[in-house]
């Protein structure tokens, strides 16, 4: 999952199960998506299932070229820390990448641009692909703050990264007033985001680096939108929500 400096971005199309699926359901999906993506080859997939469904969506996508994610992760590798999972312990259960700094983490459970600059360099230091989240809330956005909202997102979620380890990271970014409610960004306010996203990155960590970065648009993104979407250059790929939920749905998705 490592994006190394390159010219070429492939996209990703990230399944976000959230607060949803059994292990029971989580086989019951693969059974019907997998057959559906086999000939996918210009993207990589990767689904993030809640924590008690990793372990079993990694048996069953085993020899597949899809990836398993996790929805979150701790920056301790152990200690009390009651409820909290590690990046060790995420490495062990077959996850390549970790979601971090979803904007319901944000928005309901305290996270913040340190922790997830923390959690960040945790990811990191394991190997793991870190999928950062960054967007603005509807009244953000009515206020004009969208591009000082993410660029402190950007700058404190990203401080004192190498930009060794900068190349190994992927950003999705979220509207977060088009998350749930059936608003998306057209596809041309969303490349506008992931264009001022590419040159903070480019003046932080170089044009080149900034070239590799790979953005992903997440916000009610679904079968009728994901083309349009994905016809613009800025956009690399999609971090889908409900719509990756339904197996037909999701690899309508994959196979824009």
């Amino acid at each position: 999952m490592a994006n190394d400096v390159s010219p070429m971005r492939k996209p990703v199309i990230v399944g976000n199960w959230k607060l949803y699926k059994t292990q029971q359901e989580a086989r019951e999906f693969f059974a019907a998506f997998k057959p559906l993506v086999t000939a996918a080859k210009h993207c990589e997939i990767v689904v993030a299932p809640p924590f008690t469904a990793i372990a079993v969506c990694v048996e069953v996508v085993r020899g597949s070229s899809i990836g398993i994610a996790a929805q979150d992760v701790y920056w301790a590798n152990e200690g009390a820390f009651t409820g909290e999972v590690s990046p060790r312990m995420l490495i062990e259960a077959g996850c390549r990448a970790v979601i971090i700094a979803h904007s319901e983490r944000r928005q309901f459970f305290g996270e913040t641009d340190e922790s997830a600059n923390r959690k960040v360099k945790a990811a990191l230091a394991v190997g793991l692909t870190p999928i950062l989240c960054v967007g603005e809330t509807l009244g953000e956005r009515e206020a004009g703050s969208t591009k000082k909202i993410l660029e402190r997102q950007f700058r404190g979620s990203l401080a004192a990264l190498t930009p060794a380890e900068f190349s190994r990271i992927i950003m999705a970014y979220e509207p977060v007033w088009a998350i749930g409610t059936g608003r998306t960004a057209t596809p041309e306010v969303a490349a506008e985001a992931h264009k001022f996203l590419r040159d903070l990155a480019a003046g932080t960590f170089t044009a080149e680096y900034a070239a590799c970065l790979r953005i992903l648009y997440g916000g009610s993104v679904k079968p009728e939108n994901i083309k349009g979407l994905m016809a613009q250059a800025e956009i690399d790929g999609a971090l889908v929500g409900g719509a990756s939920l339904d197996p037909e749905h999701f690899a309508a998705i994959v196979n824009y």
